[in-house]
């Protein structure tokens, strides 16, 4: 048996742990900063609205109606019921369903939900004290 199949002793694999990012840095802290990112990231992304404009959709400058995006993904698959092997009915079908999920991906907008400021401060300083915290972590100490 060549050394590559032992298995490894639980020491090694202990001591493996206790140096994260391969330096005598501390495991500790570098576990609680991640769940502080954790935490903090949740919440972030909690308190964030996604909204849309409905029936719109917006490719960079030119705004269109859902209607109009519509068509020809609908001859396309009417081209495709006609004749699976059809072509053009793939590139309808295909281009045009790209097209309106870009567009409804281009039209939402993200806006953050009203909060007081202590939340906010608790939020974004538990992320900022959880990168802090894994930076020190991975520091050789």
């Amino acid at each position: 048996m060549s050394n590559r199949e032992k298995p490894e002793s639980v020491e090694s694999i202990m001591a493996r742990l206790s140096k994260p990012g391969g330096t005598r840095g501390g495991a500790k802290e570098f576990v609680l900063g991640a769940v502080l990112i954790a935490i903090g990231g949740y919440l972030f992304m909690d308190n964030v609205v996604v909204t849309s404009g409905w029936g719109q959709l917006r490719f960079g400058s030119f705004t269109t109606s859902f209607g109009v995006a519509l068509i020809p993904l609908l001859l396309g698959i009417a081209m495709l019921f006609f004749d699976g092997k059809s072509k053009p009915g793939w590139v309808l079908t295909i281009g045009s369903a790209v097209a309106i999920v870009v567009g409804i991906i281009s039209s939402l907008t993200a806006t953050w939900r009203p909060t007081s400021m202590f939340t906010s401060i608790v939020i974004l300083g538990s992320i900022a004290a959880g990168v802090g915290l894994v930076a020190r972590g991975l520091k050789e100490h």
